[in-house]
């Protein structure tokens, strides 16, 4: 018995001793603070790290001022860095430099390119511009092109000029198409001008429609309307039905009104029941 009660006393002594310390522990960690830390971020509080948090924290400062060094951000303190970080971090900077150069990037700065890049950056240049010239976007000096460059960009706007005309282009100048380029833009107006019209898209000019794309135009105009009303849409007009499309209409409403009003699922109107069919939805409602 006094051998269990000196084991209690030993280990209650134990708990005493240590509760300050976990006390401390705790205290030097709250949650939360760690990750702040390692973030960061304001509310961080260093003075309740423990020795290994502030290790820790003190990795994560580090580790982000490299990430801002190499990404050029302003919190970058370049006096932090290891001598492989920096070199690192100039290699870098060099490809991202040589990089702009060649697509042609404002932030380009072609006083730190070697020779053989400052060729390559030219090359590219050059070629950008030949493509802006050929393609009709972007910047185009044509004083900077050779005169087969310049033959191949003539023949390549040439080419353009007649898609645009054919696809209805803003960009389209007829005066510079052959008659048979003028003819084939033409036919190309009539097409789309009538395929506008048949599926009621905007730029239709009924005018230019011959008899049968009139007779075309008109039954898919008719067929839409038809569409709409028996979809309860509000575009329909009832006006342009014929008196069979109507009656079928009708009994459609009619029956989707009775279906409606007997299972009471969608919109019931009463009113429009037959005699018949209001004493059979009543039938229903009562049992």
């Amino acid at each position: 018995m006094k051998i269990g009660l000196r084991k209690y006393f030993r280990a209650l002594a134990v708990c005493i001793f240590l509760f300050p310390i976990l006390t401390f522990a705790q205290s030097l960690n709250p949650p939360g603070n760690l990750e702040a830390c390692k973030a960061g971020r304001s509310t961080c509080d260093r003075t309740k790290l423990s020795e290994a948090g502030l290790a820790t924290v003190t990795l994560a400062d580090h580790a982000r001022n490299v990430s801002n060094c190499r990404n050029a951000s302003g919190n970058c303190d370049p006096s932090k860095l290891t001598d492989r970080e920096t070199t690192a971090r100039a290699v870098a900077d060099h490809q991202q430099n040589v990089s702009d150069c060649n697509n042609g990037i404002a932030s380009c700065d072609q006083s730190k390119l070697t020779k053989p890049e400052a060729h390559d950056s030219m090359m590219a240049e050059h070629e950008r511009n030949l493509a802006n010239c050929k393609d009709g976007v972007g910047n185009c000096d044509r004083s900077k092109l050779t005169q087969p460059e310049t033959a191949a960009v003539n023949e390549a706007r040439r080419k353009l000029n007649v898609s645009d005309c054919k696809n209805g282009a803003g960009l389209c100048d007829r005066s510079k198409l052959t008659p048979l380029e003028t003819k084939d833009a033409s036919a190309a107006d009539r097409q789309r001008n009538a395929q506008n019209c048949e599926n009621g898209w905007d730029d239709c000019d009924h005018s230019k429609l011959t008899p049968l794309e009139t007779n075309q135009t008109a039954t898919a105009e008719h067929e839409r309307n038809l569409i709409a009303c028996r979809n309860g849409q509000e575009t329909c007009d009832y006006s342009l039905l014929t008196s069979k499309e109507a009656t079928a209409l009708a009994v459609a409403e009619q029956n989707r009104n009775y279906n409606a009003c007997l299972t009471e699922y969608g919109f019931c109107s009463r009113s429009q029941l037959t005699p018949e069919q209001a004493r059979s939805v009543t039938s229903k409602s009562k049992h």
